[in-house]
């Protein structure tokens, strides 16, 4: 393919790559925690830690990555004070993170361009140090997950018989929200502030519909979530269209084509069991 003689396309299906393989399996977790605003949040508490670097003149892709695995303790913490309404600490750290933003973005006038990357991805621009931050987040939650995967399977479905059963549950939630923010960092180049939740959530929702059990559904994830980038990416690069809300596009299209074709096996299942049906009641 002649797009992938140019370096920064290669950069490009490797960042994109990496990310289609830990943002889906994050998101199955997620969708079953019923955490999935979460990521979403982290995504604007990271862009804060974007403008923060910015203004002291620090790496912004550090900052904002360290800034939002920040803002998962801090979510993780919140949840823990405010168990009755657990939706309660995503709108505070989404509301902090945002307005933090919005003041340090106005300290410096000349951000305001650099700013769209980071609002809206811009994935054949990634660097060396974002590849490799990419690569040590990737490698990480897949250690993470595959060490973790019996006391997180237990800690995912019901906490308090994780917690009986022995689980250091809270622990192992502060550990998830960290890695959470890791990977919402380390998407924000691939598709953006904007994007980043349907990379990780979108994939995991078509999974979880037509899987048969958990592997599966990751399976089926991380399936989705690499076809997404890559044919996404091909798709922005000959028609030349951003290529975040590309992919974020083409996942909602996998999504919605999965929806309607199970519909329609739905109805074709029932019509077929009234005929059979029907054969028996006909007169002698």
């Amino acid at each position: 393919m002649a797009m992938l003689g140019y370096e920064f396309m290669q950069r490009a299906f490797w960042a994109g790559g990496l990310i289609g393989i830990i943002g889906p399996l994050l998101g199955v977790y997620l969708m079953l925690r019923r955490q999935v605003l979460m990521a979403d949040t982290l995504s604007h508490v990271s862009l804060a830690g974007v403008a923060l670097g910015s203004v002291l003149q620090l790496n912004p892709a550090l900052s904002g990555f360290a800034v939002a695995v920040i803002g998962g303790i801090v979510i993780e913490q919140l949840r823990r004070s405010y168990r009755t309404y657990s939706e309660l600490p995503v709108a505070i750290i989404m509301t902090s993170g945002l307005a933090l933003a919005v003041v340090l973005m106005s300290l410096q006038q000349n951000l305001s361009k650099s700013f769209s990357s980071y609002l809206f991805g811009s994935i054949v621009a990634v660097s060396d140090t974002q590849l490799r931050l990419i690569a040590i987040v990737t490698a990480a939650g897949l250690l993470y997950f595959v060490l973790l995967r019996r006391p997180l399977y237990s800690l995912t479905f019901d906490e308090e018989t994780a917690s009986i059963g022995g689980v250091h549950t809270g622990l192992l939630s502060f550990s998830f929200a960290v890695l959470t923010g890791m990977t919402v960092a380390a998407a924000m180049p691939v598709v953006g502030v904007l994007l980043v939740s349907a990379l990780i959530v979108l994939p995991a929702s078509l999974a979880l519909r037509i899987a048969s059990g958990f592997t599966a559904a990751v399976l089926i994830s991380i399936g989705v979530g690499l076809t997404g980038v890559f044919s996404g990416l091909a798709t922005s690069y000959y028609i030349n269209t951003p290529p975040g809300g590309t992919i974020a596009l083409i996942l909602l299209l996998f999504l919605l084509t999965a929806i309607a074709v199970q519909k329609l096996s739905r109805r074709r299942n029932r019509r077929n069991t009234h005929k059979s049906l029907s054969k028996f009641h006909k007169p002698i």
